[in-house]
């Protein structure tokens, strides 16, 4: 049945993404409905390829929801493995997911990882009056009593906002990950009520979702994990200047058929380095709350295979994956 349902919501994607689309020099598929993250991307970075010049017409967004991004993909794997003119949004969710075997046996090395041009930061967060100062408090505390501290995120068990923690206590060479408390709840603004409450001593998550709480004087952020401290925010430290080599963003980038050229894939990074360098991107960044994060080419996915080698190393350390 499970099949049955995922290859008629491919058939019925390929489809809609087939109608009309020889208008279109270059399509971009959202793996989801319109709104949300991957449409953003698709359509700010489509109309800006456009706007720049960078491409000869206007950009066609195709929306194709479904199995968390997992049509979308297993379409461009077997229908459109060479497809050069094919650009597709993706984010950690994408890579996170992959490295949990969540897209029915398909692989990240299935697909090209262009480039990321924008990222909502993760962030480690405590309630105002918390005890911990520092990441380094925090840290200290849980490998001393790894019962004493709890984890309060968005995302399910074994999902980005759960990884983020545990990857911080990784380089600060702490291995009993199992013994890390997390609950999943909601959504991040329910997972800072939790901490601000006292029912959780930290939130993980990304730093869009606790901007407000940060501004009402609710919490104070103990890490960005970021590579350098986020613009506007420059009073908040990143993890790694604490000592845990950590950067865990929600990126936002672009993936493309495996089967194109290498010409072909760096004629994309070098158009989606353009976009990221344009004033006009730098507006929508600092209009929907993005922080700067640009790789993109071999070195984008490069880091892409070391952080899902990652996340596949965690998952099966606290028994997500097998």
């Amino acid at each position: 049945m499970k099949k049955t349902l995922f290859g008629a919501l491919l058939t019925s994607a390929a489809l809609t993404f087939g109608a009309g689309s020889a208008a279109y020099a270059t399509e971009c598929i959202a793996p989801a409905n319109p709104g949300g993250g991957w449409d953003f991307t698709c359509r700010q970075v489509g109309k800006l390829l456009y706007d720049l010049k960078l491409v000869d017409q206007p950009v066609q967004v195709t929306n194709m929801a479904g199995a968390g991004g997992g049509v979308a993909y297993t379409h461009v794997v077997t229908e459109r493995n060479e497809a050069a003119d094919l650009i597709v949004a993706a984010s950690s969710a994408t890579t996170t997911r992959l490295a949990q075997n969540a897209f029915a046996g398909m692989t990240a090395d299935q697909v090209r990882f262009v480039g990321a041009i924008g990222a909502d930061p993760g962030v480690i967060v405590v309630a105002k009056d918390s005890q911990f100062q520092t990441l380094g408090d925090l840290v200290e505390a849980i490998k001393a009593d790894p019962g004493s501290v709890t984890f309060a995120g968005g995302s399910a068990a074994g999902g980005f906002d759960h990884m983020k923690p545990l990857q911080v206590l990784k380089a600060a060479g702490f291995d009993d990950i199992r013994s890390v408390k997390y609950i999943a709840v909601d959504g991040g603004a329910d997972a800072i009520t939790q901490t601000i409450g006292g029912f959780t001593q930290a939130m993980t998550g990304d730093m869009s979702e606790t901007i407000g709480f940060l501004k009402a004087g609710d919490i104070r952020i103990l890490a960005v994990l970021t590579e350098e401290r986020v613009p506007g925010f420059d009073d908040i430290p990143t993890a790694r200047e604490q000592g845990f080599d950590v950067v865990a963003v929600n990126w936002r980038g672009l993936y493309v058929p495996k089967g194109i050229s290498d010409e072909q894939f760096n004629d994309w990074a070098a158009k989606l380095q353009a976009v990221a360098d344009s004033a006009e991107w730098k507006q929508v960044m600092m209009d929907n709350g993005l922080a700067p994060f640009t790789k993109v080419g071999a070195d984008f996915q490069g880091w892409v295979d070391q952080v899902v080698a990652e996340t596949v190393t965690l998952s099966k350390e606290i028994g997500v994956i097998q």
